[in-house]
């Protein structure tokens, strides 16, 4: 047995003990559970919190396991099952009037909370990581010793350097990230060991090792790719003592503009994660699921973030801005003229990018971070304003035009802008941007599906003929 799986074994043994046989609801447990203990190590405080995880489940299952979550109905089933309530996502929970909660904790409360760079204002993505794994606040000691352990794995293999380095500039940012994600699975610690032969009980440890090393090579990949495609193929190396978003923003070129690492920090944050529900984190639990590890898992989630419909919306709105602003010659202009631009998009059978949500029905939080963010450090770019005459004017004709049930923005109708604005103006690019921030949320619940025992996951499906069958007599 590891000395890990030791470990376990015995907190295992204490922790059920303590939790018996009775469910304690979260709120009712003691402020240890929201804030580190002195433990500086996260595998080490994951160790510790998943056998007290375990046992909750148990308990969960045990006394409400007949319970209905919700009814399903035709049109859920043809309507991508929207609404459809079926999995299990520790990370993140989306209401649809409040927006996404980190933990528990909104946007707002994970800036105010979180540990930031020396000097910074906006939360470390490294601290986002341990809240999502732990539910806990990390200290800044831990956070910086996440920062190193990072910085410490993310060299790439040079078969993968060659591999991004022999693909045509044509070939789209995201394919060649998916196409770098699944080459690294070469060294994926889980698979090997699942083939000589691994116990159940290990798969979260491996799971975990796995998801900390790609999350740690990320920035080196998609750096690689952006500096082929749009730079001179040359990196910088990583500075050992600086956090994620800087050695990340460093790679692409950012690094001496200090307002651009801040956003990349915010950026990387508020994009990790959204509930279960979407496409990237779905897929990558769905492929997980099949004890795919986290290599195979994160590429097929990729490969769904990389549709027009989820990850790739970003750049489509910038573009709709941009040739907003071309048709009316100037970002100084009118309300009517917006309303007037507006009304030309909907009655051409268009729909106005970057408005509108699966779930949401207020503005998406996300947007007001940037919003914040672009108030506070480019309160006079043009195309910012823009954004901002149409965020006051947008929602009163869709809800007019009267077939969008949520008329206010989404986090995609900010992030483009404000990369634009720091002269980052790669837009097929930005999608790999939203992809490393995506392996944060999803990587994190992976480690949880396997510390969990989650299932390979099979829902019932239909046939046309079948459901007509079922209800015409």
């Amino acid at each position: 047995m590891s000395v890990s799986s030791l470990r376990l074994s015995t907190v295992a043994k204490a922790s059920s003990a303590a939790f018996n046989k009775q469910f304690v609801p979260a709120a009712a447990v003691g402020s240890a559970r929201y804030y580190s203990s002195k433990v500086k190590d996260l595998k080490g405080r994951l160790a510790e919190l998943i056998p007290e995880k375990q046992e909750e489940v148990k308990a969960v299952r045990k006394q409400f396991g007949d319970k209905k979550l919700g009814d399903v109905t035709v049109d859920m089933a043809y309507g991508g099952m929207r609404g459809v309530k079926s999995m299990i996502w520790e990370g993140s929970v989306l209401d649809s009037e409040e927006g996404i909660r980190f933990r528990g904790k909104t946007i707002p409360e994970c800036q105010a909370q979180l540990p930031k760079a020396e000097g910074g204002e906006e939360p470390l993505p490294e601290a986002l990581f341990w809240l999502l794994v732990t539910g806990e606040v990390p200290t800044q000691e831990q956070v910086k010793s996440l920062s190193a352990e990072w910085a410490a794995r993310a060299s790439i293999p040079s078969f993968v350097q060659e591999l991004i380095d022999r693909c045509p500039n044509t070939l789209h940012p995201m394919s060649q990230f998916s196409l770098a994600v699944n080459a690294l699975q070469h060294d994926s610690q889980f698979a090997k060991a699942y083939a000589k032969g691994l116990n159940k009980t290990q798969y979260w440890d491996l799971t975990y090792e796995d998801s900390m090393d790609l999350i740690a090579k990320l920035p080196l990949v998609a750096a690689r790719i952006y500096r082929n495609i749009y730079k001179d193929g040359k990196l910088p190396s990583i500075e050992a003592d600086k956090d994620y978003s800087y050695n990340f923003s460093k790679l692409l070129g950012y690094a001496d503009n200090e307002d651009f690492v801040e956003l990349m920090r915010l950026y990387l944050t508020i994009h990790s994660d959204h509930e279960g529900g979407n496409v990237s984190a779905h897929t990558t639990h769905l492929v997980g699921s099949a004890l795919s590890d986290p290599y195979l898992s994160f590429a097929a989630g990729l490969n769904g973030l990389a549709g027009p419909l989820h990850g790739l919306a970003n750049q489509e709105v910038l573009r709709w801005i941009m040739k907003m602003r071309d048709s009316l010659g100037s970002t100084e202009v009118s309300d009517q003229q917006i309303k007037d631009y507006l009304w030309s998009t909907l009655k051409a059978g268009q729909v106005v990018p970057g408005y509108g949500h699966a779930v949401l029905r207020k503005t998406d939080p996300r947007y007001a971070a940037q919003r914040e963010f672009a108030l506070k450090h480019l309160p006079d770019d043009g195309l910012f304003k823009l954004v901002s005459q149409v965020y006051n004017i947008a929602p009163g004709v869709l809800t007019e035009h009267g077939k969008t049930k949520n008329p206010y923005p989404n986090v995609d109708a900010h992030s483009g802008v404000l990369l634009q604005h720091y002269g980052f103006v790669e837009q097929n690019y930005y999608t790999v941007l939203f992809g490393v921030s995506r392996a944060l949320g999803v990587l994190s619940q992976l480690i949880w599906d396997r510390a969990l025992g989650m299932p390979l996951e099979r829902p019932k499906s239909y046939s046309t003929e079948y459901i007509k069958k079922m209800f015409s007599s």
